[in-house]
């Protein structure tokens, strides 16, 4: 633990951020797992709207740093190539 005023405000900064992020990164696997759910189904309506909902959710969560921007367009070319294919 630490004895520094400020490093300890830190821990409690770093940790609120920490919980957010995984909140968030969880979200963005059941959006995902929702896509690859409703694809596999044939149902093209509501592949294509858990497409959009995933698209954006990946697009917020790399404006705010949360994943690399580079990982959330991989992530969405993988996702629409398979709505695609």
């Amino acid at each position: 633990m630490a004895n520094i005023k400020s490093q300890i405000k830190r821990n409690r900064q770093n940790e609120a951020r920490r919980v957010r992020n995984k909140g968030v990164r969880s979200g963005l696997k059941t959006r995902t797992k929702k896509f690859l759910e409703a694809a596999g189904s044939g149902d093209e309506p509501a592949a294509q709207q858990a497409y959009r909902d995933a698209a954006r959710d990946l697009d917020q969560a790399a404006a705010k740093g949360i994943i690399h921007k580079n990982k959330a367009a991989n992530q969405k070319s993988r996702l629409a190539r398979r709505l695609n294919g």
